[in-house]
Order: structure tokens, then sequence, then C-alpha cells
């Protein structure tokens, strides 16, 4: 890794971050960025990405999609506090390749991205086993995925970029009320009961 790029508000934690990726990567130029605006601005082209959740002017989710569009080659990652299964299909679903908790120790931190950069997803342990847990309890879907019918996937797709009923509705052509029925259908298909969810197996269907 040559040229890191930190989106961090707190500037402890900023610095603290930076020498966890010197300890990786030695060499390596580090850029720095303390709100979303900021890091909008940072130049495209860095070779890695650690970008916190929680910015005071917005979500860390909109570095993340704008890199994955604009810089697709970054690996981005998500360094944060949450770990809630919301804020992690969202990180994953908007194309982050790893979402580290801050609560790591350092050198266990680092050693990830290390790994990160031989190809490893950098995962924090108790961020593989809710993924884990989650396919544990939603288990083998297959014969669900093709009992779902064109329009339900076109909604599911929708509904997983963010879009309200009413978006997806206009997106489609359809009456609000036809786009609710189709989620109904598709949760009641998938064994599903949030959006969440709903991001997540549309992720892995590829929509």
């Amino acid at each position: 890794m040559k040229d890191v790029l930190i989106v961090e508000d707190i500037p402890e934690t900023r610095r603290w971050l930076a020498d966890v990726v010197h300890c990786a990567f030695p060499e390596c130029r580090i850029r720095e960025a303390a709100s979303v605006a900021a890091g909008l601005e940072a130049e495209t082209g860095m070779d890695l990405a650690l970008i916190d959740l929680g910015l005071p002017d917005g979500s860390g989710l909109t570095i993340l999609r704008h890199l994955r569009e604009h810089s697709p080659q970054t690996l981005c990652v998500i360094t944060t506090v949450v770990g809630d299964d919301a804020h992690i299909v969202a990180a994953l679903s908007a194309g982050a390749q790893g979402y580290l908790l801050k609560e790591q120790p350092a050198e266990q931190l680092s050693r990830q991205l290390i790994q990160l950069n031989e190809g490893v997803p950098a995962l924090s342990p108790s961020v593989a086993r809710r993924i884990m847990e989650h396919f544990r309890l939603t288990g083998p879907v297959a014969d669900c995925d093709s009992a779902l019918t064109e329009r339900e996937k076109e909604t599911l797709a929708l509904i997983a970029r963010g879009c309200r009923n009413s978006d997806a509705a206009v997106a489609l052509g359809i009456a609000e009320s036809t786009v609710a029925s189709h989620i109904k259908a598709t949760y009641r298909k998938l064994g599903i009961s949030s959006r969440a969810e709903a991001s997540w197996h549309a992720t892995r269907l590829g929509l």
C-alpha cells in the first residue's frame, strides 16, 4: 500500500489509526479527512481508505459509494465502533471490502490490513460471527430465490439501494401499494423481516 486515506473526525482516533496503518505499511503516504465533505474532496486513486461511519456532516457510506464509483481500485474498509447488523449489511452492500471495529487491539488491526493487501477480507471476529449467524438463521434459500418473480427481484434491488416504497413505485411505474405487495411477497419467500436482510439477499443475488 502506497497511498492511504483515513476518514475519521476524532483527532486522537485519527492519529491512532495512522499508527495502525504505518505499522502495517511503513512506507505509505497517509491523507486524512475529518468529514464527509473533506473525504469527497480527497484525491482518488488511493490504495486503501479507512472510513468511519459516523461523521459530523453525514455518513461515511457516502464516501464509500463515491470511492466505489470513482476509484474502484481503492480498497475500502469501514473502521467504526458500530457493529449492528443494519450497518454491517449497509456497508458490505455498498461495496466495503472490510469492516473493522475500533475496539480491536492495534496490532490485530495492522495484521488484518496486511492480510487485506494479500486478498483476505478484513472483518473483525465479532462481525464475521454475526455474518455466519445470519446465514445460519436464514438457511439455504436457493429454492426461494427461484420463486421470486422478475418484478419482485426488481423491487428487491431498489429497496436494497435505499429507495422508499414511493421511489420504487415511480421507478417501476406501478402503484405504491403494488410495491408494498411485492415486498411482502419477497419477505415471505426469503423468510426475512427487515430491509437490512433484504439488502443482504439483494447483494447475494447480484441485484
